[in-house]
């Protein structure tokens, strides 16, 4: 009995060592004798050796308040143990960067694993375009170790030290300490609710030095960007809260 084909050499496990690698495009790899990783809940699809899981929820009393006042947030499940653990989203791209003492700004729906040496809080944005609401909520990773998020496509790296920088804010996933963010209102009238009018109601206005990754779809609501408010008026706790 024989299979025959190139499944099994085309798609073999990668034999990386490091921390986190890549397997594919959208599904991460971690070497679990690096130490504990916290990684989404339900973000496991396969691993092998000794790995425990332990659902610690939004972590914490004070985050679970947080998380609950704002709809901002998302659970986080700890990991322990050896061996090598799989983890992906929505079979969404993953994509892996080192922080050395450093410190992003994540929308929460995006946020896939990361070193359990990295800190993590949800915090409110400070801006004035949300006062109407009561504030913007993001994720907040600083320290040292790896992070690895999620995008819907491949996404752009813009540096808004060379220009005004604007994005969508269901498109945005982060971006970088040094960066400062506010939200600009178009007041273009009615058709500006709509899309092909004037333009999107509201943007994110970036500045500073520094990073935003914005990725190609406009489907960033659920857990991050959001509101603490609701609006009955078509507010920012519609548009963002999905």
């Amino acid at each position: 009995m024989a299979i025959h084909g190139t499944l099994f050499n085309e798609f073999r496990e990668n034999v990386s060592q490091d921390p986190f690698s890549l397997q594919n495009k959208k599904l991460l790899k971690i070497q679990m004798q690096y130490g504990p990783v916290w990684a989404r809940t339900g973000s496991m699809v396969a691993y092998q050796g000794d790995v425990r899981f332990e659902n610690k929820g939004s972590g914490g009393l004070g985050k679970m308040f947080k998380s609950a006042m704002t709809g901002e947030g998302v659970d986080m499940m700890q990991c322990t143990g050896q061996g090598e653990l799989f983890v992906a989203h929505d079979a969404a791209e993953v994509q892996i960067m080192y922080l050395e003492n450093d410190s992003i700004s994540v929308n929460g729906n995006n946020v896939l694993a990361f070193s359990a040496s990295i800190e993590w809080d949800i915090h409110r944005i400070q801006a004035r375009g949300a006062a109407m609401t009561g504030g913007l909520y993001n994720v907040s990773l600083r320290g040292t170790g790896y992070v690895a998020i999620t995008t819907k496509g491949e996404p752009v790296a813009l540096d808004v030290a060379g220009a005004p920088t604007f994005g969508d804010a269901q498109a945005v996933v982060m971006w970088t300490a040094g960066v400062s963010m506010d939200v600009r209102i178009d007041t273009g009238g009615l058709k500006s609710m709509v899309r092909g009018g004037t333009g999107e109601t509201f943007q994110m206005a970036f500045g500073g030095q520094g990073y935003v990754l914005v990725q190609p779809s406009e489907s960033v609501t659920a857990g991050g960007h959001q509101s603490s408010g609701k609006s009955s008026g078509g507010g920012l706790g519609d548009l963002f809260g999905g």
